[in-house]
Formats: structure tokens, C-alpha cells, sequence
């Protein structure tokens, strides 16, 4: 008979061989780099101001060497996150984070003034990689190498978009009240856009020639690099411009008053406009209209209808109908015109020849 505690010592040392092997691979995971952590912290932080640009045909998030100095400064407490290294100053840690390739130093494509601006744009949309990887707070931008974490949200909106496609594609089969209503909902929605637009530029060439200042209400909504929120600021920048001369002002207000007085010369008259309404109401009520079973009735109903016949019974029956027609005295010279009598006999006489042969 087996004792008892020798089952008992087999399972203690088994659960502990089961520990052992749990515990090495967190002993020996390596600890995540504080200054990875750091950067992750940093680049999320709303106070560090960034901007979007294209670096070698890549979209990259970049900011200025004097704002991150500043951003450092005023929030000491994310230095807390380098532990050992907390008291390293900004330069320091900028250093550092170019050495482990977390930042690349690049620069300005553009290196001249354009023509109407009185010094270079403060954060210009196209850069190039700099040849000396060293922090500087003198007109020197630095972009993020690393790839940001996506948020839950933007992961889940990705499997929206397969869905959003399907349910374009099958518009033809909804109802006719749905079509409707998504009809009206992108019509409105591109009516607001073209009315921005326009009210846009009609306040920006107002201003512009009386008072000769640049105006533009949502100065980034054409903006390709733009956030979210600088896509619908509303009011602009500073303008760092030049004032234009009273010549071109009094230039573009007379080619403007020219142009609308032709516009208004050549407008469609009520006939025009009745008839190109007629014709996109009558587009648009093909495609709300639309139905499958529609769309099959119309396919059977054009289907061409072939009779079959022999060629002799063809002969026959040109040769009798021919007869009918000249027998008949509802048809006369004046009726019909010469040459095509002519080919009605020349078409009997052929076919005479042929049966006698």
C-alpha cells in the first residue's frame, strides 16, 4: 500500500515546476523603454503643438524644436516618467529620443519668401530629412518616427466602412421613401458645402478690394494636413501679408463687375431653364423609380419576336402580296412613284424566272 504523502509531494512539487515555468518569461521580459514611454505621452499630449506634413512622399506629425521646449518646461511631471533620468533638460531628452530614433530632425523645403509674404510660414506642409540629427530650438522641426497607437474607436469605424460600401451599392432596391430621404440628405449637404464656399470668397474678394485685407472664414477647410479641429476654425490667422496695391484691387474689380454683367447677359431664359429642370427631374425620378421587377417586365417586353419560315413560302407569299397590290384599284401611277414600281416588277419577274428554272 502506497503512503499517502508521497501523492501529496508529487503534486506540491508539480505545482511548483508549473510556477517556476510561469515566472520565467515575466523575469525575462525586458522592461519597456521609459523614453518609448515618454514619447507615446508626449506625442498624445494636447499641449505640444504638431502639425501634419509630407516627409519623402509620407505623411508625418512634426513639431517645432522651441515648443517642445516649452511644453518640457511647463509639464515637469511627465518627466517623472524617466525615473533616473528626470533631470535631464529638454535638449537632453530631444538628444536622446533622436538617438533611438524615436524624432528625426528635418527641414523646410521651401527656404525662400513667396511673393505677397513678408517671412516663411510657420509650419510649412513639405520637409526634408536635415543632415545633422541634433536638437535645435532655431527654426528646426522634428517629426515622430514611431506609429501611434489607434484609439478603440477608429478600429471599430474601420469595419464600418465594407458595410457603408454594401449598403451603397444596393440603393437601388431601397424603398421609395428611404431613397428620398438620402436623396435630400446629400442634396442639403452639398448645398451647405457650395454655399460655404461661396459665401467664402465673395467676404474674402469684398474685403479684399475695399479695404485691401486677407479674409477668409474657415481659413483650413481646403487644407489637406489639417485636424479635425483646425478643419472647422472658423475665424483666421493673423494676416502676414503684404496690403495689395489700390492697381490690382481696382484691376479685379472691374474684371469682377464685367464678369457678372456677362453672367447676367447670357443667363437662360425661363423656356431653357424649364426644359434643363425637366430633364434632371426626369434623371432622377429613373433612378428613385427603379425596381427589379420593373427592370425584368421591361427586359421581356423588348425581347424581338422572330417568325420562322420556309423560303418558298417567302416567294409565294412576296409574289401574291405583289399581285394584291397592282390588282387592287386603290393604288394607282400617281400613288406610288415610277422607280419604285419599277423594282416591284423587276422583283416579280426575278422570282417568276426562278420557279420556272
Amino acid at each position: 500500500m502506497k503512503k499517502p504523502g508521497g501523492a501529496e509531494k508529487k503534486k506540491v512539487r508539480r505545482s511548483q515546476s508549473l510556477q517556476s515555468n510561469t515566472d520565467t518569461p515575466r523575469k525575462q521580459a525586458a522592461p519597456k523603454d521609459v523614453f518609448q514611454v515618454f514619447a507615446e505621452k508626449a506625442r498624445d499630449h494636447k499641449d505640444l503643438v504638431s502639425r501634419w506634413a509630407v516627409l519623402q512622399e509620407t505623411r508625418v506629425e512634426y513639431f517645432r524644436g522651441k515648443d517642445f521646449v516649452s511644453f518640457v518646461r511647463n509639464h515637469l511631471e511627465l518627466k517623472d516618467i524617466l525615473e533616473s533620468d528626470r533631470s535631464l533638460e529638454a535638449e537632453d531628452i530631444a538628444n536622446i529620443l533622436l538617438k533611438k530614433n524615436l524624432l528625426v530632425r528635418c527641414d523646410r523645403v521651401v527656404k525662400t519668401v513667396r511673393p505677397g509674404k513678408k517671412k516663411l510660414s510657420t509650419f510649412p506642409a513639405h520637409l526634408e530629412i536635415y543632415h545633422d540629427q541634433l536638437f535645435s530650438e532655431n527654426d528646426a522641426f522634428f517629426a515622430w518616427t514611431f506609429v501611434k497607437r489607434r484609439p478603440l474607436w477608429q478600429t471599430l469605424l474601420s469595419f464600418c466602412w465594407p458595410v457603408l460600401t454594401l449598403a451603397i451599392c444596393l440603393f437601388p432596391v431601397y424603398p421609395h421613401q428611404v431613397k428620398l430621404l438620402i436623396l435630400y440628405s446629400c442634396a442639403g449637404l452639398l448645398l451647405l458645402i457650395l454655399c460655404v464656399l461661396l459665401l467664402r470668397g465673395l467676404v474674402f474678394g469684398a474685403l479684399w478690394i475695399l479695404l485691401g485685407k486677407r479674409f477668409w472664414l474657415f481659413p483650413n477647410i481646403l487644407a489637406e494636413e489639417a485636424t479635425l479641429k483646425e478643419l472647422f476654425q472658423f475665424w483666421p490667422q493673423k494676416d502676414e501679408g503684404e496690403r495689395p496695391k489700390w492697381t490690382a484691387r481696382l484691376f479685379y474689380a472691374i474684371a469682377g463687375v464685367v464678369l457678372i454683367s456677362l453672367l447676367r447677359h447670357h443667363a437662360p431664359d425661363e423656356a431653357a431653364r424649364a426644359r434643363y429642370q425637366k430633364r434632371v427631374s426626369n434623371i432622377i425620378d429613373d433612378v428613385l423609380e427603379w425596381s427589379p421587377s420593373l427592370a425584368l417586365s421591361g427586359m421581356i417586353e423588348k425581347q424581338p419576336v422572330v417568325n420562322i419560315t420556309e423560303p418558298n413560302d417567302n416567294v409565294t407569299d412576296n409574289k401574291s402580296s405583289d399581285e394584291k397590290l397592282f390588282s387592287s384599284g386603290d393604288l394607282d401611277d400617281e400613288t406610288i412613284p415610277n422607280e419604285e414600281v419599277d423594282e416591284v416588277t423587276e422583283n416579280t419577274e426575278d422570282s417568276d424566272h426562278h420557279q420556272n428554272i
